[in-house]
């Protein structure tokens, strides 16, 4: 199980300036939902984006993540 703190703290940890919610969608810690807003994702498409996020998150969802509902946008 991981909380959406760490979930948070590991998505800040690797792009510094984002702006990062999580919520934890079941109650289960497996499944959350999580809002990034970053400058770094200024002229990328959405798919980059979402790699990005995702590559940060690449260890913890072999075994601690489940699924993950994505948002990310620029400010």
């Amino acid at each position: 199980m991981i909380t959406p703190s760490e979930i948070q703290k590991l998505i800040v940890a690797g792009i510094p300036d984002a702006r990062v919610e999580v919520k934890d969608m079941t109650g289960t810690g497996d499944h959350f939902e999580i809002a990034v807003v970053s400058r770094a994702f200024g002229g990328k498409p959405v798919l980059e984006q979402h790699r990005m996020v995702f590559s940060i998150l690449e260890k913890e969802m072999q075994d601690r993540i489940h699924a993950v509902k994505l948002k990310t946008r620029t400010p």
